[in-house]
């Protein structure tokens, strides 16, 4: 059931079992467990089912470290949350990136990869992946195509991974049938968290007061209430909820907020391929993103290179990825990027302060760049290449001075101060991109591929001014089992509070070089067998839920999928509602 929460009256209770606050993909899938295992819900959402510009200013906020860009063509506050601007990349976490490393400052989670291995199973389906292999030998043989091979790796120091692609799956619109069928689940759109209300000994969460952007005030009460909301806003709504805790909830030792992490990425050097090598679909972004050809079993995959464990941990370094980059006739250039912002309006992305007469007039100067590059784009043809370097991602340290603050001048239309984002990086991190490119160039130097000429070394001078993220942001309410080193506890449960937990890559205490939709889900699927166990609520069939037993949990998961069409709910049909006294 979808509910417009500007169409209730106002000082609305709204009263459930589990309230989630945060439609993404680890509010939804929490919501489609909950729907699955008979759990009264309701999920909050931010924004309607699509984007609009006075919900979406409420991400904007102040940029203090690095050059980031953090709220505008980042996220998505509406529903479906992150999943409507997703690539669509798949990859488990390595297993040493769950492992405390000594080379690496507050790294470690409370658990290993075996803990996660079965929910990680169980995502495949949930963001429609393909067989549960990530291993390059299998993909490579089930492709089958000579121009989509693996190359061999000379040293042992570097190994080639694969990246499965979800469709890109849109939570949103996937599974928006779902839940307006369950009878179970109710979601409420429009509905922006104020406040989070503990009771006087700031141990349990009694209720969250919810508003509107015209004004409407409701309340919703529940049993227990998950914090969903991505790993900036999560910081922002524990640290906002500060009636009762000065220093906001969860915060008794200063953590919230601290340790943002996010993914740098970024180029290096030109590659000249020997005897006349084709570039290779398998490797190359260009060529391998959502590629049809670069797939088997109806699955889309990509190959990335990545350091082995050995070799990390003889050079004290961190996780990383990296793969060819093909450049586009025009790519990088005026025409090119005005063109670029033109098809972002088109798809509604956001970009304020844009002006389109500004960039037709640059295209119209730039006829050459603008038309090559749209047609290389279009038509992705070896003969529109100019040349090929290399991108990698690494992975980012835990540091405490990276980190969400709330800002002191500035709030948003509801009344609530604006986020303040410091992102931070050090040498390590530089040091890391130098090896990783010196290790790939040597190794592709030795396998016969290519000679590449590196860029100067980052390690002992500034970041660029370009320096890009990739939208992951985490680590701002991390885990650990003691609560002077962690937010939340291994079952995301906020230390010091009884029924308030933390879904999303907030959680993730360190952050490998993989993408963190899987592990997000992952994390949402068990978090939702903790809730069930917890909750000890008899189901419809007179059993209880007091050890969510396999055979609870693989009926959970095969539970039927109705497909209805989304019809508007009057405010009248809400039970259990009732209006505050």
């Amino acid at each position: 059931m979808f509910i417009d929460t500007r169409t209730l009256e106002q000082n609305t209770v709204v009263e459930t079992t589990v309230c989630i606050i945060g439609a993404g993909v680890a509010g939804i899938t929490l919501a489609l467990e909950m729907s699955r295992a008979g759990v009264d819900t309701c999920l909050l959402e931010s924004g309607g089912f699509g984007p609009d510009d006075e919900t979406r200013d409420l991400y904007r906020g102040e940029n203090a470290g690095l050059p980031y860009t953090f709220a505008d063509g980042s996220r998505s506050r509406y529903f479906g949350g992150s999943s409507n601007c997703w690539g669509g990349w798949c990859r488990p976490l390595d297993p040493w990136d769950f492992d405390k490393r000594d080379w690496i400052a507050h790294s470690g989670w409370p658990f290993g990869l075996d803990e996660l291995a079965p929910y990680y199973a169980r995502t495949h389906e949930l963001l429609k992946l393909g067989p549960q292999t990530f291993d390059p030998a299998y993909w490579e043989r089930e492709i089958g195509r000579g121009d989509v091979r693996r190359i061999p790796l000379a040293t042992g120091d570097m190994r080639d991974t694969v990246a499965q692609f979800s469709p890109p799956l849109r939570f949103g619109k996937v599974y928006r049938d779902d839940l307006a069928n369950s009878a179970h689940v109710r979601v409420f759109l429009h509905a922006n968290v104020l406040s989070i209300d503990a009771d006087a000994q700031g141990t349990s969460v009694s209720r969250v007061r919810v508003g509107t952007i015209s004004g409407r005030r409701i309340s919703v009460s529940a049993k227990t209430f998950v914090l969903a909301t991505g790993g900036i806003e999560n910081a922002r709504l524990l640290l906002t909820s500060n009636n009762v805790q000065a220093a906001g909830l969860g915060n008794g030792h200063d953590l919230v907020g601290r340790y943002f992490m996010d993914h740098p990425r970024m180029m290096s050097g030109r590659l000249k391929f020997r005897r006349g090598i084709a570039r290779n679909k398998l490797y190359d972004i260009k060529y391998h993103y959502q590629n049809a050809a670069v797939s088997a079993h109806g699955t889309k995959i990509s190959s990335q290179f990545a350091p082995t464990e050995e070799w990390m941990a003889r050079e004290q370094l961190l996780n990383s990825r990296v793969w060819l980059y093909s450049r586009w006739y025009g790519e990088g250039s005026a025409g090119s990027e005005a063109l670029i912002r033109c098809k972002e309006a088109l798809l509604q992305k956001d970009q304020p302060g844009r002006n389109v007469k500004a960039d037709l007039l640059t295209m119209a100067a730039h006829p050459l760049d603008t038309v090559g590059f749209g047609l290389a784009r279009l038509l992705q043809s070896p003969a529109l290449i100019t040349d090929v370097t290399l991108q990698a991602i690494v992975e980012a340290v835990p540091d405490p001075d990276s980190r969400v603050t709330l800002s002191t001048s500035q709030r948003d239309r509801l009344g609530m101060p604006r986020v303040k984002v410091e992102w931070r990086m050090g040498d390590q991190v530089k040091r890391t991109f130098d090896k990783t490119f010196q290790l790939l160039a040597r190794e592709l130097q030795m396998a016969g591929v290519a000679d590449v000429v590196l860029d100067a070394p980052l390690e002992g001078r500034a970041w660029p001014k370009k320096l890009e993220g990739t939208w992951h942001h985490m680590g701002t309410t991390r885990m650990h089992d003691s609560p002077r080193e962690g937010v939340v506890d291994r079952n995301c449960k906020v230390h010091g509070m009884s029924n308030l937990y933390v879904g999303g890559s907030s959680v993730f205490p360190t952050v490998g070089a993989n993408f963190p939709t899987i592990t997000i889900a992952a994390l949402s699927l068990r978090l939702a067998g903790h809730l069930v166990r917890q909750l000890d609520l008899p189901d419809s069939v007179g059993h209880t839920r007091n050890d969510t037993s396999a055979s609870v949990m693989k009926a959970m998961s095969a539970a039927p999928q109705p497909q209805v069409e989304t019809l508007p709910i009057a405010a009248a049909t809400l039970t259990p509602l009732m209006k505050e006294q």
